[in-house]
């Protein structure tokens, strides 16, 4: 039998999505201590706005699959979220865990030393795409000098926003499948990163990316056989539900 040599991503290329959701509840402080613990520098997360401008941390625009509570985050508050379990759905251990604000978790990473990859969710509900981005930037500004940012999105006018709002921050082009246009969209933000759907990575386009010096990272892979072929073409990193795998 043969055994393929080791090949994947330095350790600091290797994201939590969602903290680490593989053996957590997503998007909670615990799941963030989880990915500490297994050795990732770096956490991926999801933010939207409730109702009275609240900045969370989910990646739903309900609370209905991840907490104890129902409805929309645009009818809800902050003083919602008190009542509200968002660890008892993915195991009895988490009883009483709680859906927390963007400000609140930049404030444990510091204490755990991880960065996060904040990725900005533009839901239907939300008043303006200022009133999102000037929130994430507040909430990101109270971060610790050790507590590296980057910003991620689907939707590349939140890119743009937060581009000319923080230029100096890492900004990801989220694709389930890269566009024919792909070179022209990353140049209108500016951005030089790409995070794509696992399955949609080819070495033609990972060998394109890098002559270009462009970033691709794969989101979400939970094998390090799925992306074992295409470290040599040119894939920077990887986000995982369990960054273990990847931090062996």
């Amino acid at each position: 039998m043969t055994t393929l040599p080791p090949r994947g991503p330095v350790h600091s290329e290797v994201q939590a999505h969602r903290g680490a959701s593989a053996v957590a509840p997503e998007n909670t402080i615990a799941a963030f201590r989880a990915a500490a613990e297994q050795g990732a520098k770096w956490v991926e997360l999801d933010v939207a706005l409730l109702a009275d401008g609240t900045l969370v941390v989910i990646h739903d625009d309900t609370v209905d699959r991840t907490t104890s509570g129902k409805g929309s985050l645009g009818d809800l508050t902050y003083a919602d979220l008190a009542e509200m379990d968002a660890g008892s759905w993915f195991d009895a251990k988490y009883a009483g865990e709680r859906l927390p604000t963007l400000e609140q978790v930049i404030a444990v990473l510091g204490d755990l030393g991880l960065s996060a990859n904040v990725e900005i969710k533009q839901h239907a509900h939300h008043k303006s795409l200022d009133q999102l981005v000037d929130a994430v930037r507040s909430a990101i500004a109270t971060r610790r000098p050790g507590t590296e940012i980057m910003i991620s999105s689907f939707d590349p006018d939140c890119l743009k926003a937060m581009a000319a709002l923080e230029p100096d921050l890492e900004m990801a082009m989220l694709w389930v499948q890269p566009p024919t246009d792909w070179e022209d969209q990353l140049a209108a933000i500016p951005a030089r990163t790409i995070h794509l759907y696992y399955k949609a990575l080819s070495i033609g386009f990972l060998e394109k990316t890098r002559a270009k010096g462009i970033k691709v990272r794969a989101w979400t892979s939970n094998d390090p056989a799925e992306l074992y072929s295409f470290w040599d073409a040119g894939l920077t990193g990887v986000i995982s539900d369990n960054p273990a795998i990847y931090l062996r």
